[in-house]
């Protein structure tokens, strides 16, 4: 059961029963997949009831991971499974390096200009390829997509939001 206090990341979660011999298949939802080959538990989130379980084999299928968990045997003990969403703590995350930021914590941060004008709150990050935007609420009907490039973005903070030199064409 988890403890209130212990903030769970979301990592992945459980499409379908994968063959007959208690197997599930797992949709990532990380930028880290390759994590899951070395976990020896997990924690279940089954729609608010939580399990630990053991993780007794793993491999990868194209873009899924193929999860065998201890206690399920076969495919129907596998479809009790489906949709679970598989969760760690924010300790078990994949370290990043200096600069980098999980989606997760951008999200909500406030946005500042350097002069000190308010645009508004992350509501979103957009991942294009290219760099990512960060989605930009406001309070107004138009959001704000402001690239996340280093001449732009010039400080993040977490605790205090993020500093911003908007491009020509993005002022008002």
């Amino acid at each position: 059961m988890p403890n209130n206090e212990v903030e769970y990341i979301t990592i992945g979660r459980i499409l379908k029963p994968q063959g007959h011999r208690g197997e599930v298949k797992i949709l990532p939802l990380t930028d880290f997949p390759e994590r899951f080959a070395s976990m020896e538990k997990i924690l279940l989130d089954l729609e608010g009831r939580f399990e630990t379980r053991t993780v007794e084999k793993v491999s990868s299928h194209g873009q899924f991971i193929v999860m065998k968990l201890s206690g399920v045997d076969d495919m129907d003990a596998a479809l009790l499974l489906k949709n679970a969403l598989l969760k760690v703590t924010r300790e078990e995350l994949v370290p990043l390096a200096d600069g980098e930021y999980y989606v997760f914590d951008l999200v909500g941060l406030n946005v500042h200009t350097t002069e000190g004008r308010y645009l508004g709150r992350i509501k979103d990050v957009l991942q294009t390829g290219a760099n990512d935007v960060y989605v930009v609420d406001g309070g107004t009907p138009r959001q704000l997509l402001i690239p996340a490039l280093k001449q732009v973005v010039l400080s993040i903070d977490l605790q205090t939001g993020l500093v911003v030199e908007l491009p020509k064409g993005l002022e008002d």
